[in-house]
């Protein structure tokens, strides 16, 4: 039955009773009863129905359970389960808020944050926002918004309430909303245990990144040194715009009721860590060929893609 839910929350899928893992039919006895049996507990217990075939080969008979996948989520008994790949993982916690979001058809960053009004908005980060708007022309007529008309054009707000994305761009305290909001940095020795000293950055987006880029600048990165003429010039390790691009993603698309955005840095590499999966539809090999955008917080990419 937790196959069953499994298959019926992710992509549907078969099962075989009679066949065991080396493929190889060993057949089931009481075909007649377990005929009757399994498609009512199915019903019973999950609420759905299955097409159950019973099948036979050299006289050995086997059971073939089809299961369709559902647009609605499945429990089994206040259990929610979730086949991915080989595996059956049973949903709790943030996975469990994100599946339930996505079944019902809201995003995360989509919600309404009851708690909050204007007044958890910051000003500055607001009028940081829209000068890099103005300066990237992707946010037209942005000319002397308030800030309650910025965010009613960036779709942050509904019916006067806002939304949790307006809190994770613009907010005073984020972190007073939702506790894991900052990112932690750590530089790490090359056995990935020995850390020689970390920082922790809060705020919402638009302070997060600059103040991490800074830390990255002052305290983790080397700076190489050249010299134009009689001018030193100093140069970070790692081009500006990478990092920036590197760190904007992260703190976008990453689970925000999980564990904290992880940026580990090395002598010969930085490692950025997020909580979450791969959109569903998405496997690791489709991730390295073309594939179609699947935002996990749509509301919060866009506000920063106009702002960019």
């Amino acid at each position: 039955l937790k196959w069953v839910c499994g298959f019926a929350n992710a992509q549907g899928g078969k099962i075989y009773i009679g066949i065991n893992n080396a493929a190889t039919i060993v057949g089931v006895e009481d075909q007649k009863m377990l005929m009757e049996e399994i498609p009512n507990k199915i019903k019973n217990n999950l609420g759905i129905t299955t097409e159950v075939n019973l099948l036979e080969d050299s006289g050995t008979y086997y059971i073939e359970i089809v299961v369709q996948p559902y647009s609605v989520p499945i429990s089994l008994r206040g259990r929610y389960y979730y086949r991915s790949g080989s595996v059956k993982q049973e949903l709790t916690g943030a996975a469990l808020n994100e599946f339930l979001l996505h079944r019902a058809g809201f995003t995360w960053d989509d919600i309404i944050e009851e708690r909050a009004t204007l007044a958890d908005i910051d000003e500055a980060s607001i009028k940081k926002y829209l000068r890099k708007a103005e300066a990237g022309g992707r946010l037209p007529d942005a000319d002397g918004l308030t800030s309650e008309e910025l965010l009613d054009k960036l779709r942050l707000v509904q019916d006067g309430k806002l939304k949790r994305a307006a809190i994770i761009l613009f907010g005073k305290d984020p972190s007073k909303f939702y506790p894991n909001t900052f990112v932690k940095i750590g530089k790490f020795e090359d056995d990935d245990f020995t850390i020689r000293f970390q920082e922790v950055e809060e705020g919402n987006i638009i302070e997060v990144l600059d103040k991490v880029l800074r830390t990255l600048d002052y305290k983790f990165l080397i700076k190489n040194i050249s010299f134009e003429g009689m001018n030193r010039v100093e140069t970070l390790e790692y081009p500006v715009p990478a990092l920036r691009e590197m760190l904007l993603n992260a703190l976008i698309h990453r689970n925000y009721m999980g564990a904290p955005t992880q940026l580990r840095v090395y002598d010969n590499k930085l490692q950025l860590w997020n909580h979450g999966t791969l959109p569903e539809g998405i496997t690791l090999e489709k991730l390295s060929k073309s594939h179609s955008s699947f935002p996990r917080n749509p509301v919060l990419a866009e506000a920063c893609f106009k702002g960019s």
